[in-house]
């Protein structure tokens, strides 16, 4: 049986509730559903959230992975080269310009993919019958208008 949970109130001069920290908590849980079957792939959750854009987008530029990912510019070179080390991701300088990369997936990865998907859809029909289609429909819903409206903020450690 779940514990209940004990919903907060603003604290003492405040009118809002701390978003930033309620939104921490609800990925915690569900990130909690996917980070056994990453673990048992041999794969980290940003190296998946990297194949998973990848495969959903094309190659990318690092900072166009900055951006769909939320992963920090200097952690994404460190990971990207673990990546590339374990044969994930292959990195190409741009024809037009040496200055830039292009960032694609590898047969492993995409093999790796395959593999798991059926792991991933399993977590998350568990997820949407825990919580039910109609939420999880409303969920991805206000999260994509969410996204949608603000603007990006300026790097900062977000703890609001």
């Amino acid at each position: 049986m779940a514990s209940p949970v004990r919903r907060a109130r603003a604290a003492p001069g405040f009118k809002h509730r701390n978003l930033p920290l309620l939104l921490l908590q609800a990925r915690e849980r569900v990130i909690g559903r996917f980070r056994p079957l990453l673990n048992a792939n041999g794969i980290t959750e940003q190296q998946w959230r990297i194949v998973r854009a990848l495969l959903e987008t094309g190659p990318l530029e690092p900072r166009e992975i900055v951006a769909v990912c939320g992963i920090s510019s200097p952690s994404l070179a460190g990971v990207l080269a673990r990546m590339e080390e374990l044969g994930f991701v292959t990195r190409e300088r741009l024809d037009h310009d040496q200055r830039r990369l292009r960032v694609s997936l590898t047969a492993k990865s995409r093999t790796l993919a395959v593999r798991m998907a059926p792991q991933v859809e399993a977590a998350y029909a568990e997820l949407e019958g825990q919580v039910g289609a109609p939420l999880l429909q409303r969920l991805y819903a206000v999260l994509d208008e969410l996204v949608e409206t603000l603007e990006p903020a300026a790097d900062g450690d977000g703890g609001a």
